[in-house]
C-alpha cells in the first residue's frame, strides 16, 4: 500500500488519466475465481447491485457483472474507462460505467455491495465512506480486495529494483488499509479471507509490463533511459526463472468486508 501525503498522493494518481498506464492494466494478474465466489456469498440485499470504486479496467467489475443483477464501475481516469469497454465483457448490458470520483460521482443505489480493488487508499477516506453509507442497502458490506503475486522466488531482487525506480517514497510494504480504517474508528469489520495460491503462467514480457500500469512505476515518470534500465533489471532478476521466456508464478487475494461507521465520520 502507498502511504503519503495528500498532495504527494494526488500527484501520484494523477498518472492513472494516461493511456499507457491503463493498457499495461491488461498484464496484471487477475483476481482467483475464488474472490467472485466470496463477494457474491456476501450479497444479501435484492436487487443484487454492485457499486465497484475506482474500478479501473474493470477487472472486479466485468466479472461480477456476470454474477449479479447489475454493476456499476465508477473509475476518476477516462482512459481507463474506456479500456474496460473494449476488455472482455466490458459492454455487458448491465455494466454501467461512471467516470468520476467517488466522493461526487452521480451514483445509483442502492447497492447490495461495494468493492474496492487496491483503490480506497487514493481517496479521501470520510468523504467517500460517508458517500457510500448513503447508497449502501441495509445489510451491504464494504468489501477491500487485495491480491498480487504469492511468494516469488525473485522477491529479494526484485524489492531492490523497485525501491530504486519508485515515486512512491513513503511507500510501506507493512500498511494496511483496512486496519488504518478499523483503527480510526471509520471501518467495522466483518470478515476476512484469504483465497487459496492460484498459478498463473505469464511471458516475461507481460510480467515486465504490468510494473507499468502501477502509480509509481508509471513510464510516464520515468526519462526513456530509466524505463529501459528497469526494464532490463526486472528481466535480470526474473529471467532465471522464466522457461521457454514464461513465468510460473501463482496468485493470492485478500478480502476484508464490513461497514463504513457513522461515528467515525
Amino acid at each position: 500500500m502507498l502511504v503519503t501525503s495528500p498532495g504527494e498522493r494526488e500527484k501520484l494518481a494523477a498518472v492513472f488519466g494516461q493511456p499507457g498506464v491503463a493498457d499495461a492494466y491488461q498484464h496484471r494478474p487477475p483476481y482467483p475465481d475464488e474472490v467472485f465466489d466470496l463477494l457474491e456469498r456476501l450479497i444479501a440485499d435484492r436487487p443484487r447491485a454492485v457499486l465497484d470504486i475506482g474500478a479501473g479496467e474493470g477487472a472486479l467489475a466485468r466479472p461480477l457483472a456476470s454474477r449479479v443483477d447489475h454493476v456499476d464501475a465508477l473509475d476518476a481516469s477516462a482512459a481507463m474507462v474506456e479500456a474496460g469497454r473494449g476488455r472482455p465483457g466490458g459492454r455487458r448490458g448491465n455494466l454501467r460505467w461512471i467516470v468520476g470520483a467517488a466522493e461526487t460521482a452521480d451514483l445509483g443505489g442502492p447497492y447490495a455491495l461495494v468493492t474496492a480493488g487496491a483503490s480506497l487508499h487514493w481517496m479521501s477516506w470520510k468523504p467517500t465512506l460517508a458517500r457510500l453509507i448513503a447508497v449502501m442497502a441495509p445489510n451491504a458490506f464494504l468489501a477491500v480486495i487485495e491480491h498480487g503475486h504469492h511468494d516469488l522466488p525473485w522477491g529479494a531482487g526484485l524489492s531492490e529494483v523497485i525501491t530504486r525506480h519508485s515515486r512512491s517514497p513513503g511507500y510501506d510494504p507493512g500498511f494496511s488499509l483496512v486496519d488504518a480504517l478499523a483503527a480510526g474508528g471509520l471501518l467495522e469489520i466483518a470478515g476476512r479471507a484469504a483465497t487459496a495460491p492460484v498459478p498463473f503462467r505469464q511471458p516475461l514480457a507481460s510480467y515486465v509490463e504490468h510494473f507499468h500500469s502501477t502509480a509509481s512505476l508509471a513510464r510516464e515518470w520515468m526519462p526513456a533511459a530509466e524505463s529501459a534500465a528497469f526494464d532490463q533489471a526486472i528481466i535480470d532478476v526474473a529471467a532465471p526463472y522464466a522457461a521457454g521466456g514464461m513465468l510460473e508464478m501463482a496468485v493470492v487475494a485478500h478480502v476484508t468486508w464490513g461497514r463504513p461507521v457513522l461515528a467515525g465520520l
